[in-house]
């Protein structure tokens, strides 16, 4: 990544903002936090800050990921929000496009996730190491050799989603990673965080946001 990051020159995509939080829309390509070097500062976080400058990290989205993300506008919105995520209180859902069709309409992948470690940064099916992990499926409908599916992880390990979809044998479409052969050759990860639902920091009152992804 360090040769071939080349983020989105897109300007920042705002669902939402009140006096503790702001929505935003990741796009694909772009990473979440900076990485180590110059080459790799350009994040949606510093992006999120030069329009807020008291934005403050939550959770985070893998690159190659778009979606929904949340920032803490005050240190208070950012405790109240980790403790949510800590506790899994956090529904999140997520638009996969997957390879193959063929899935049962609804179903859970439960399989243990670990680091492999020789292939850093990643991650594979462990039945003897691994941390539990569990991603429920629903599929919103299938043709032409693919399958558009909602996916709602009850944890949230690494790369969860990618790894499981590969584990049962339906990879996400275009991922660098985890899909091969013709599967992998599309433009993006074809993986959108599309809600996310919590307690607002300031009333504790459920709330739930929703960007749609674009393809």
């Amino acid at each position: 990544m360090a040769h071939d990051y080349r983020p989105p020159d897109t300007p920042l995509d705002v669902l939402h903002q009140d006096h503790e939080i702001v929505l935003v829309d990741k796009p694909a390509g772009l990473l979440s936090v900076p990485g180590r070097g110059d080459h790799l500062s350009d994040c949606l976080l510093t992006r999120v800050q030069a329009a807020f400058p008291t934005a403050l990290l939550v959770h985070r989205l893998d690159m190659d990921t778009s979606g929904l993300m949340v920032f803490a506008l005050s240190p208070h919105a950012q405790r109240h929000l980790n403790r949510q995520f800590e506790a899994r209180s956090v529904r999140k859902t997520y638009i996969a496009r997957v390879h193959g069709e063929g899935l049962e309409k609804t179903g859970t992948i439960d399989l243990p996730l670990i680091v492999d470690w020789p292939n850093r940064p990643l991650q594979m099916v462990c039945h003897d190491t691994g941390k539990p992990s569990q991603t429920d499926w629903r599929v919103l409908k299938s043709g032409g050799g693919e399958t558009r599916v909602r996916l709602t992880p009850r944890t949230g390990r690494t790369h969860q989603l990618r790894v499981h979809a590969r584990a049962i044998g339906h990879p996400i479409l275009g991922d660098p990673f985890y899909a091969s052969g013709p599967a992998r050759e599309y433009p993006r990860l074809m993986l959108h965080a599309e809600t996310l639902r919590f307690n607002h920091p300031d009333s504790g009152k459920g709330v739930k946001y929703t960007a749609k992804p674009e393809f």
